[in-house]
């Protein structure tokens, strides 16, 4: 079963999803530097990535796609570039971040400090990836805040 776009409120237009990836990106930069706030930078990762990817594919293919997976999504990529598939591993690492992150558990998510620098890594690297894929590195410091 495929996912189709059945949000017609999200942005059609590409640069729009990697604006607010970008902000997602700097604010993980920043709550990094906390070692209080690690479920924080990892949900900014993640949420980075997501709007990246999805970002990517709109771009790609004139169409937005709905869902959090970010497995989902980087196959998604792959299909359209094939140096996607070096993120497959990590975006299935970083799923478990959209939603153990944001809410309160029974047995909380703990994110060991040493493991923040690589996902906020992985995440620029899969960012710089695709901004630059797309040509808009130039443009970034130039959008307002999404």
């Amino acid at each position: 079963m495929g996912r189709r776009r059945t949000n017609n409120r999200d942005s059609r237009r590409y640069t729009d999803w990697l604006n607010a990836a970008y902000d997602d990106l700097r604010a993980a930069r920043a709550l990094s530097k906390d070692d209080t706030l690690n479920n924080a930078t990892a949900f900014h990762c993640q949420q980075c990535v997501e709007k990246a990817l999805k970002g990517f594919i709109l771009s790609r293919t004139g169409n937005g796609v709905d869902g959090h997976n970010l497995t989902w999504l980087c196959k998604r990529a792959t299909s359209l570039d094939k140096r996607f598939s070096q993120w497959l591993d990590e975006s299935a690492k970083l799923n478990k971040y959209y939603i153990e992150t944001r809410y309160p558990t029974d047995i909380p998510t703990e994110i060991e400090d040493s493991y923040i620098p690589k996902v906020v890594s992985m995440t620029e690297d899969v960012f710089d990836y695709i901004v630059d894929r797309l040509g808009v590195r130039d443009q970034l410091d130039q959008w307002e805040a999404y």
